[in-house]
């Protein structure tokens, strides 16, 4: 049995004990080199829904920047479905943990920060890529909102003011919605920044 914010949870596999460590932060990989080890372990057979997430986590990262949002928003509502739904799902930042571990592969390409400061505020997700060519990406997460309300918010705080540098970027909104339980995901590209 573990105790999370005094809340009794039943996770009994191993699979339950490690989503649930990325869900409430107690699990953050602090560099490159154990990022690395970290997806070879978890593309484990025995590591279950979790390993099913990482193997597509480049299958995401290609639906985002091919510009695909109903794919985009499908794959990251199976994710919720299968590593969530015995935990609080009910605010951004368990969100955040399914797109932690829904774009984990894409640490090979893109240097990642969450909650940066650009422009008139803090932005979500802000993927700043390692290879020549390759578009930023600013993802904002919104929860019973819309998808569009988080594109807004991107250009209304400037977000894309820290990745000026780029000859492309994608914005990405991704909103949940409580009552249906459903995903929903805009993705706009701007060029020439």
């Amino acid at each position: 049995m573990v105790y999370v914010n005094a809340t009794q949870l039943q996770l009994d596999t191993r699979d339950e004990i490690l989503s649930s460590m990325v869900i409430y932060g107690f699990l953050t990989i602090p560099n490159h080199e154990l990022m690395i080890k970290f997806q070879n372990v978890l593309k484990e057979e025995y590591m279950g829904g979790v390993s099913e997430i990482v193997r597509q986590s480049n299958e995401i990262l290609k639906a985002t920047m091919d510009g695909d949002a109903d794919k985009v928003a499908e794959m990251i509502e199976i994710a919720h479905d299968k590593e969530i739904p015995f935990l609080q799902y009910n605010n951004e930042n368990s969100m955040s943990c399914v797109i932690t571990l829904c774009y984990l592969s894409a640490r090979n390409d893109y240097e990642i920060t969450r909650e940066d400061k650009s422009g008139k505020g803090y932005v979500d997700f802000l993927f700043t890529p390692k290879i020549s060519g390759y578009p930023a990406i600013i993802l904002e997460l919104k929860y019973d909102k819309t998808a569009g309300e988080a594109i807004q918010q991107i250009k209304d705080k400037n977000y894309i003011e820290k990745i000026n540098y780029a000859e492309e970027c994608l914005f990405v909104g991704i909103n949940y919605a409580k009552k249906d339980k459903k995903h929903t995901c805009l993705i706009e590209k701007i060029t020439h920044i």
